[in-house]
């Protein structure tokens, strides 16, 4: 389904997809969440763009990080803010999750922020709200998680500048992760020079994502490159994995070790879009290690959640302002 995420005066509305979205309309993201960073030890950034406004952040799969970072972005912009009980929900009681909108757009909500394990759940809630309401997608799947690939992208910027001279490589289980394809949309849009994804067979994509370049091999994978992203890797996957029984053996091959990453550039900075396994997919003196920009990643999420809804606010000012 193939929602349109500006609106006719151009103002962005929905963010269902990077796909979709054009390369100026990410940058014009970037550029707003940069404007929210504070210095290390100063104040968060507050402001009064949503006061008002209703936030509701109904997340129907369980997330503690966006969850946490959708809610404190609406908070700092002045928003009032409803987290749903997933598991006291109407939905959880057997009604639709279209009556559940209905029912919360009745109370007033003007964006609703979802995360959902099934396919299209955002863009089909998308079709159906009022036109001053906004929906923006946390999570959605195995398919999407934009706002993910928004902060991906501006920490590689803000520590790399320009992606166009790049090698980016992402590490780890591709076919089930919407971050990495999030990721990938992003930096295709800006033009990476070159994007890598590293794993083992089974857990590499089915369909090939466009302009990337496959590796089975880490050593080779990583070889030069200027950015490096691991995945986190579920246990149920090595059931899947042949020849890697274990998270041992996984970590042997795949896990981002300080040895590993001695094919990578000297100044490679080192991302993971958490939770993490240490151990597993990344060793713990990488993750707390200086090429590490993990918790940088933390910090532009809340700064991209930031902008995304001052920008969604511009639409939804506009079209409340003709009622």
């Amino acid at each position: 389904m193939t929602v349109s995420q500006t609106s006719e005066r151009g103002h962005l509305r929905h963010l269902i997809s990077l796909a979709d979205l054009p390369r100026a309309e990410i940058e014009r993201i970037i550029e707003r969440a940069s404007t929210y960073l504070t210095p290390t030890g100063q104040p968060p950034s507050h402001d009064a763009t949503l006061r008002g406004r209703t936030v509701a952040n109904l997340f129907f799969e369980p997330s503690t990080r966006t969850r946490a970072s959708f809610e404190l972005a609406a908070k700092r912009l002045s928003a009032d803010v409803l987290n749903l009980d997933v598991s006291m929900s109407s939905r959880a009681k057997g009604e639709t999750v279209l009556d559940t909108i209905y029912t919360l757009q009745a109370m007033q909500i003007d964006v609703f922020v979802v995360r959902d394990a099934s396919t299209g759940v955002p863009a089909r809630i998308a079709e159906h709200v009022a036109p001053h309401v906004c929906v923006l997608n946390a999570g959605e799947s195995e398919v999407s998680h934009p706002t993910q690939g928004l902060l991906d992208v501006m920490t590689i910027q803000r520590h790399k500048g320009d992606v166009g001279a790049l090698r980016v490589a992402i590490v780890g289980d591709i076919r089930h992760s919407r971050v990495a394809r999030s990721a990938a949309e992003a930096l295709t849009k800006l033009g990476v020079g070159e994007l890598r994804l590293v794993g083992p067979t089974e857990l590499l994509p089915e369909q090939t994502i466009a302009n990337a370049r496959v590796y089975t091999d880490l050593a080779d994978g990583i070889a030069d490159a200027d950015v490096v992203m691991a995945l986190r890797i579920q246990k149920e996957r090595f059931a899947q994995l042949g020849d890697i029984p274990d998270p041992q053996e996984y970590y042997r091959r795949f896990g981002l070790s300080a040895r590993a990453l001695t094919h990578a550039k000297n100044d490679a900075i080192v991302m993971h879009p958490g939770p993490m396994n240490r151990g597993v997919e990344i060793d713990g003196s990488i993750a707390d290690g200086p090429q590490s920009v993990i918790q940088e990643q933390v910090t532009n999420g809340l700064a991209v959640r930031m902008a995304v809804l001052a920008l969604v606010h511009e639409h939804i000012a506009a079209e409340t302002a003709q009622c």
